[in-house]
């Protein structure tokens, strides 16, 4: 059931001098950084990985990769993930489970209005149909392919927390990790290669699990924050030691795939190995509950998991 809703008053964002004066001019420079702040550019890296992977895979399948329509594939996934970002923003703010400890302050603090964001993310979903209509002119995949992947990430981005309200109803570990899993990769290995395959399903899952671990910590971090604004989280339904065996299960359960992935495909699949000792390091902050920068770290890991993963893949091209 979702949080009660209140409504809550917009207000211009302010600047305050020493002498208590308030001033709600703020330079149209400074505005556009607002505006790039409410997106969330630090969470990009999630959108990034899987775009790329997709480019490496199909450069394994023995397909040259075509610049610009990456460059389009790109910008369309992270419009997706901005407007998404926004409508969380919203979202949570109207159901009150944002508050002045929380990470995102964007309307809590007043720095922009809710009609601002609703804008931004109107914004962004434009943007993204725009790019997937050139994708439909310049890529080599079915306009069919195409609507049928963009529309279901765009469903997914807004039903998080819009709409149905997936966060609210502990289902948002699973949106996460179709979204930036399977659903982002395959988008990106169909605009390079036209076709739909199952393998980089296959692929996608180290990488989806990497990602929801990001997710998972935070949420185990707000677990009572989110309890007492009335939402509803797999980390509130595990409690703290089923979240945590679930913590060990999204760390390690990659690096095991990579293991057989190495062993019937290529050495090479054990460069992301490199990162192990980060992800211990995820494992002992929450074994001992130190969630200061337990998301930091979890989005450091996968940063470097996603991009020794797609350079694996991207070293074995040609070998389907």
């Amino acid at each position: 059931m979702k949080p009660q809703k209140i409504v809550h008053e917009e207000s211009e964002a302010t600047s305050k001098l020493s002498n208590g004066s308030v001033y709600s001019v703020i330079s149209k420079k400074s505005r556009w950084r607002l505006y790039l702040g409410a997106l969330r550019p630090y969470s990009f890296c999630a959108s990034l990985s899987p775009v790329l992977l997709g480019a490496a895979l199909a450069h394994r399948a023995g397909y040259s990769c075509n610049v610009p329509v990456l460059l389009l594939t790109t910008l369309t996934i992270l419009c997706l993930h901005s407007a998404g970002n926004l409508v969380n923003t919203y979202y949570d703010y109207v159901n009150c489970v944002d508050n002045k400890k929380s990470r995102d302050r964007t309307l809590v603090d007043h720095i922009l209005t809710p009609n601002e964001v609703i804008q931004l993310g109107a914004g962004s979903y434009l943007l993204g149909t725009i790019g997937i209509f050139l994708l439909v002119i310049y890529s080599p995949a079915k306009v069919e392919h195409l609507a049928l992947l963009f529309f279901g990430g765009l469903s997914f981005s807004f039903h998080y927390t819009g709409g149905i309200g997936f966060k609210y109803m502990a289902l948002g570990d699973l949106v996460i990790l179709i979204t930036f899993g399977p659903l982002a990769v395959l988008l990106s290995y169909l605009t390079q290669t036209g076709t739909l395959s199952s393998s980089p399903l296959f692929y996608a899952v180290p990488l989806a699990l990497n990602t929801e671990v990001i997710l998972h910590a935070n949420n185990t971090r707000d677990m009572e924050t989110d309890r007492q604004a009335g939402i509803k989280t797999l980390a509130i339904l595990l409690g703290p030691s089923g979240s945590y065996c679930l913590l060990c299960v999204l760390l390690f359960l990659p690096y095991m795939l990579l293991v057989v992935a190495a062993v019937r495909c290529s050495f090479s699949f054990m460069l992301p190995f490199i990162t192990i000792m980060q992800a211990f390091k995820i494992e002992r902050c929450m074994r001992h509950r130190r969630f200061d920068f337990i998301v930091e770290h979890s989005a450091k890991l996968n940063v470097l998991f996603g991009c020794l993963y797609t350079v694996a893949c991207w070293y074995n091209g040609g070998r389907k």
